[in-house]
């Protein structure tokens, strides 16, 4: 397993390659699309520094609040092709090195990763539970009020995050190349009947 620590530099992520695990350490935000159409339509300062180098996790966690401050019970990754639309300006504009999520992301996402080396980090859905454990603390929340607690950007500390490259800065990407693997197998069979 490879080891990230944040912020990170562009030179270590252009290093890694699709299939390479990875534990992530430090510090980074939760966003979804409330957030994404935020970060691309306004400025986004309260987060800038956090993202300058750092990861956006594509998760709307289950929280808590107690004497000791907010506790993540579950955080499991969401489906990150609702922010295809926004996902390479937010890259660009504020210099993020990976986003985590489950799905994959599209050709936009893909050229924007390769133009500013970032990666996409694949987290198994159904450990929402599990992956909770790797947030360590919850530093703040931006636009609780506004968004709710799902969409809202939650700034977190984890340790030993664990994901799968599954889209590189190189132009390699894991999904489309299950897609056109399948696609290409389900004609075949079709062509049988």
């Amino acid at each position: 397993m490879i080891r990230i620590d944040l912020p990170v530099a562009e030179e270590p992520i252009r290093k890694l390659k699709v299939g390479d695990e990875v534990g992530v350490y430090g510090v980074m935000i939760t966003a979804r699309d409330a957030a994404h159409k935020y970060l691309v339509e306004e400025d986004g300062a309260e987060v800038r520094e956090v993202l300058q180098g750092g990861m956006i996790y594509h998760c709307g966690p289950v929280v808590r609040q107690s004497d000791a401050g907010w506790q993540f019970v579950a955080a499991g990754p969401t489906t990150s092709k609702r922010e295809e639309p926004y996902e390479a300006e937010v890259i660009a504009q504020y210099g993020v090195r990976a986003v985590i999520g489950k799905g994959g992301m599209g050709e936009r996402t893909l050229a924007a990763c390769k133009e500013h080396g970032a990666v996409y980090l694949h987290a198994i859905g159904g450990l929402a539970v599990i992956l909770a454990r790797s947030v360590r603390k919850v530093r703040e929340v931006h636009k609780l009020d506004e968004f709710g607690a799902p969409e809202a950007m939650w700034v977190i500390e984890v340790e030993n995050f664990p994901a799968i490259v599954t889209m590189d800065s190189h132009g390699n990407s894991l999904h489309a190349e299950v897609l056109k693997n399948s696609t290409e197998r389900a004609q075949k069979l079709l062509a049988q009947w």
